[in-house]
């Protein structure tokens, strides 16, 4: 029996940005295999007032990349007298990716928040640091369930005569919870309930939605 360092936890994250808000949402099922460890852990993490992280892998790595992360941010924070950017977040969990690309973090990674005009932003990741700003993106387990949802209803993929409006907030809230009790349907590494984080110029509040828990 060889080692492996790894180990799929499941679980699956969402980024959706609009013109004064983004949204971070994930399920909270902690599984490994066909055993469930935990029905209450959240793969949402609060960097500061204005970004959140989606992570969700091996949950190992996604506590490591974390607390790394907020060390990275706190020294920020006393050398430069302000907090990190989402935008400069972004940048730095890509160089933290990056450096390492020889042995990846195993977690798939959705930053959110305002950019400095207040504008929603979403950043995606791949696991050794390349990276770009999106409007809506899933990852996780049941990011193939989720995704085509999300390229027809909010990015209007190859559809004709249809006007490309940005999403409004309640609307996107509302698909957040279709979207994710369609794939707690389908994938049984995502379940249990849907937390969401929905982030303004005002800060960010909270909401949890229940999905089915078999």
């Amino acid at each position: 029996m060889s080692f492996n360092p790894y180990t799929a936890n499941g679980g699956t994250v969402l980024g959706i940005s609009g013109e004064d808000y983004a949204i971070v949402a994930s399920d909270t099922r902690l599984s490994e295999g066909y055993s469930i460890h935990s029905r209450n852990k959240p793969k949402t993490y609060k960097l500061s007032d204005g970004t959140v992280l989606g992570c969700a892998g091996f949950h190992g790595d996604v506590l490591t990349l974390i607390k790394r992360i907020e060390l990275r941010m706190k020294n920020y924070k006393f050398t430069h007298k302000k907090t990190m950017s989402t935008p400069a977040t972004a940048q730095m969990l890509a160089t933290m990716l990056y450096g390492k690309r020889f042995f990846p973090y195993y977690t798939y990674n959705i930053l959110a928040g305002l950019d400095s005009e207040g504008r929603g932003c979403v950043f995606s990741f791949d696991p050794v640091g390349s990276y770009e700003r999106e409007t809506f993106r899933a990852a996780g387990t049941a990011s193939s369930l989720l995704q085509p949802l999300l390229d027809n209803q909010i990015g209007f993929k190859n559809q004709t005569g249809v006007d490309a409006v940005p999403i409004e907030k309640d609307r996107a809230i509302a698909m957040v919870k279709d979207v994710f009790i369609s794939a707690a349907e389908r994938d049984i590494y995502t379940g249990d309930s849907v937390h969401i984080q929905i982030i303004t110029k005002d800060g960010i509040e909270t909401e949890t939605f229940p999905l089915r828990r078999d």
